[in-house]
């Protein structure tokens, strides 16, 4: 089960999330946020979206917001835009 196990604000709504199984990726949440769902619309404030934190190797934020690392992990794989870390050593 991959987990999110460290977590940066990188430019505006783009998160660097770090997985257990050692790979990165650059995250952009603003889809999302343009979807205008009832949890996404604070994170339309900048100060609110960089309060996330990370709950059992899931992204979170305070109002109940929480994201699959499995399903983010599976997205940036298909974007191709998931990087190994071992090679970047």
């Amino acid at each position: 089960m991959i987990k999110i196990i460290q977590a940066k604000h990188v430019q505006q709504k783009i998160l660097r999330l770090y997985f257990s199984d050692n790979s990165w990726g650059d995250y952009d949440l603003q889809p999302l946020i343009d979807r205008q769902t009832e949890l996404v619309i604070p994170l339309n404030d900048e100060g609110y979206f960089k309060q996330f934190f990370l709950e059992l190797g899931a992204l979170c934020w305070r109002n109940g917001l929480e994201l699959s690392p499995g399903n983010i992990h599976k997205k940036l794989a298909e974007q191709q835009q998931l990087n190994d870390a071992a090679k970047v050593a």
